[in-house]
């Protein structure tokens, strides 16, 4: 088997990342050609969102201080760390997802090179407004300053593939089961 790839989806909050990213682990489950990274936080793992591995902010600083994460960042008051194993897994030509960072993107292309792809999510604003009103996590004001940041110009320019989640679920999710499908055919 040949070199696998990272796809890194990216994206404003309230576009759908972790939607997709669930539709595509139901769909390709039980194939062990796909592997879904979970990412080390420092949130409780009840917070909502990702299926993500909770670590307090010591556990997570000691893996760091030892090699512990192939990458890791702070955003958002929070630390993200990736599993060394996804190096393991790329190399034994598995294809791998996970929900990214776009501030993150240039430490992702240190570390993973060619084998990085990346998936921009987006949707419309007032769509955005509406998912992140439904989530209840955040005050009308805080909504309004996230809608606020601006992505980079570079997003869709440096992105592998742009998918505008507007519609059902299912639709935007459908894409991104054939592009991991692809990638596959292509390592």
């Amino acid at each position: 088997m040949s070199k696998g790839a990272i796809i890194a989806i990216v994206g404003p909050s309230g576009a759908g990342k972790d939607t997709l990213i669930d539709f595509a682990r139901e769909k390709l489950a039980g194939d062990s050609r796909f592997v879904f990274v979970r990412r080390a936080i420092t949130r409780a793992a009840d917070a909502g969102g990702e299926r993500h591995q909770e670590l307090s902010v010591a556990d997570f600083k000691q893996l760091a201080d030892n090699s512990g994460f192939a990458l890791w960042w702070e955003a958002h008051g929070l630390y993200y760390g990736i599993p060394k194993t996804t190096l393991n897994d790329i190399a034994a030509g598995r294809i791998l997802l996970i929900n990214g960072s776009r501030a993150a993107l240039p430490a992702f292309r240190n570390v993973y090179g060619e084998a990085l792809k990346t998936v921009l999510v987006t949707a419309p604003q007032p769509v955005l407004t509406e998912r992140l009103a439904a989530r209840g996590r955040e005050s009308a004001s805080d909504i309004l300053a996230r809608l606020q940041r601006q992505p980079s110009a570079d997003d869709d320019a440096t992105a592998d593939l742009t998918i505008v989640n507007d519609r059902q679920p299912s639709d935007a999710g459908r894409v991104l089961v054939d592009y991991m499908t692809q990638l596959l055919e292509t390592a």
